[in-house]
């Protein structure tokens, strides 16, 4: 399918054009599908207990929530490319918020199991996800695209861990019982997709030039009957397949690891439910940035290698992804085994940023059955780390040390993805297209150049934020491994908003730093540790807590250097050792004019 009219760069913060509203409501819907399909997860310790769960039926409940989204995935692929991504997302959505819902309804493991089961189905917003921004978006920049849109959407899979015990706290705190509140918290889970599903109808539009229906009417796209056969067609490329096998390493063991971290983290490092759904949750916040930084580099090397750079870096992102699982399975000590687990956690959503960077030149008439397909690979692999998991004779680490093994080896089903000289040759005239129009569309900035040449150009600044950003991380795993001296820090009496506020400060620091050092969204960043550096501040002054938010080995004047060097960030923003000034996210930042897309 031949799209026009495409965009060629991303203008994060704007709702002006189509492309950018579809952007932003497709990674707004995915993220709650993400939120609402592993919502019950951080609550699973309670559940267990009031339903009387074995390890065994636990794993089924597991594998059942992912399992029905292979065959989600493939209908939704094929259902896109019949009558487009708004419709699809719309109707995903309004029905696949009912199961959502009605977990609350379940009394026993059988009831259980099968809402599970239903509510897998809002897993196939993924791929509804990826198409409509791989229609929306130029070859220059669909890799980002698409990473990104995908990355925040998997955003609801680390937040929901965090939010959702506080959601149920909250509904204990109003006087309700453990077991009505896990059930109240999925409904109102429930109710925003399907309010959300509604909002997608009206603000979205399934291609730059309009919609499906519009187009086919005036004749400009193929009219249905002429799209028929693209999902077998698409299911006769090798390629497909082993991307398929692929996504099963990277998507599937995400997939996982959302559904055990906090039963892991509880079972062999004894933490509290809470803490545990927090540490949980830091593996799904690191998309942030992670998948973008997957999709930016496909993009990247394309520029040089063609079709085939795309390939080498996923080989690579998916190679490390496997050997920092294996290491991650051995950790045994808390504060090795959460920054060892975010690492992995990087190269995992890196490695999904890179494969579906190349999903969209395997087959441009297929391309939601090729969505499909591959995305289904994804669950699959899930549903095969769930028998491995539930197994009563293989403990957690010992399953995790496997699949590592097992995603080290199909870092090699890479070779079995090649392009034609016709297929290389047509990507680069698409993309060599894409960036004329791109120029035509702002100031005409020099090309990137190589890391050594533009390092002389970096100032303090940069080397500053970068220190400072990895300093965060690291206080905000130290928080982590002591969150009761941490919350007695903040004082008594604010009963759960105690916790709250201590779970925003140890966001603020790893995800917030993180974002810092790489210099992604930098002034958001910089922004959100400054008001927690400046409450820090205000207890020092105040008196309180004597020995500060941010250990017992740093006096006011330190706390406030921190504040005021994170000010300047904000007022400074990044420099060109940055993800922004790359991407040009805030090209105002020295000097240079912002321009329209």
């Amino acid at each position: 399918m031949d799209v026009r009219n495409k965009a060629t760069s991303i203008d994060l913060f704007s709702l002006k054009t189509r492309p950018m509203r579809a952007f932003h409501m497709s990674w707004f819907a995915f993220f709650l599908c993400f939120f609402a399909w592993f919502g019950i997860a951080p609550l699973m310790a309670v559940v267990r207990d009031e339903l009387g769960l074995t390890k065994e039926q636990v794993g089924n409940t597991i594998i059942a929530s992912v399992s029905i989204t292979i065959i989600a995935r493939l209908f939704i692929g094929w259902l896109c490319d019949r009558i487009g991504p708004r419709l699809s997302y719309t109707c995903l959505l309004v029905l696949g918020s009912i199961p959502v819902m009605c977990l609350g309804l379940a009394t026993d493991y059988l009831s259980f199991l099968l809402f599970r089961l239903g509510i897998g189905v809002i897993g196939a917003s993924f791929v509804i996800t990826q198409y409509h921004t791989s229609v929306m978006f130029a070859p220059n920049c669909v890799g980002t695209a698409n990473a990104t849109s995908a990355g925040w959407g998997n955003l609801g899979g680390g937040v929901t861990q965090m939010v959702m015990p506080l959601v149920m706290a909250a509904f204990v705190a109003f006087g309700f019982s453990d077991a009505q509140s896990w059930r109240m918290a999925m409904v109102v889970a429930g109710a925003v997709c399907m309010l959300t599903g509604v909002a997608y109808y009206f603000v979205t539009t399934d291609l730059p030039e309009g919609n499906f229906k519009e187009l086919r009417a005036r004749g400009e796209m193929p009219v249905v009957a002429k799209t028929k056969g693209a999902f077998f067609m698409a299911m006769k490329d090798r390629r497909v397949w082993a991307l398929f096998c692929i996504y099963a390493a990277c998507f599937g063991i995400e997939l996982t690891i959302n559904n055990i971290a906090a039963l892991y983290y509880m079972d062999h490092f004894d933490l509290g439910l809470k803490t545990a759904g927090l540490v949980a949750g830091l593996f799904g916040l690191m998309n942030i940035f992670a998948r973008t930084l997957g999709g930016y580099v496909s993009d990247k090397f394309v520029q040089r290698h063609g079709l085939k750079g795309r390939v080498k870096w996923l080989f690579i992102a998916l190679l490390i992804e496997g050997v920092a699982l294996m290491f991650f399975s051995q950790m045994r000590v808390i504060a090795l085994a959460i920054p060892m687990m975010i690492a992995f956690s990087l190269f995992v959503q890196m490695s999904e940023g890179a494969t579906y960077s190349i999903v969209p030149f395997i087959n441009k008439k297929a391309l939601g059955a090729v969505a499909g397909i591959v995305g289904a690979g994804g669950n699959m692999g899930a549903v095969a780390a769930g028998f491995l998991i539930r197994s009563e004779g293989i403990s957690y680490p010992q399953a995790l040390l496997i699949l590592g093994g097992l995603v080290t080896l199909a870092s090699f089903f890479t070779l079995a993805v090649t392009f034609s000289p016709a297929e290389e040759e047509t990507a680069a005239r698409e993309h060599a297209a894409a960036m004329t129009a791109r120029r035509k569309l702002r100031d005409d900035h020099p090309p990137l150049k190589e890391l050594v040449p533009w390092l002389r150009h970096v100032g303090p600044m940069d080397v500053l934020r970068i220190y400072l950003g990895i300093a965060l991380v690291l206080k905000g795993i130290y928080f982590i491994t002591d969150m009761s001296a941490l919350e007695a820090t903040l004082g008594t009496g604010m009963g759960e908003g105690q916790t709250l506020i201590a779970w925003l400060l140890v966001f603020a620091h790893v995800v917030g730093g993180a974002s810092l050092a790489l210099g992604f969204v930098t002034r958001i960043a910089a922004l959100i540790n400054a008001v927690v550096l400046l409450g820090a501040v205000g207890m020092h002054l105040a008196g309180n807590g004597a020995q500060g938010l941010l250990g017992t080995n740093l006096d006011f004047q330190f706390t406030f250097f921190v504040f005021f060097t994170l000010a300047l960030l904000v007022w400074n923003g990044s420099g060109p050792l940055s993800l922004d000034h790359h991407l040009r996210l805030d090209p105002e930042s020295r000097g240079e004019p912002a321009f329209e897309r």
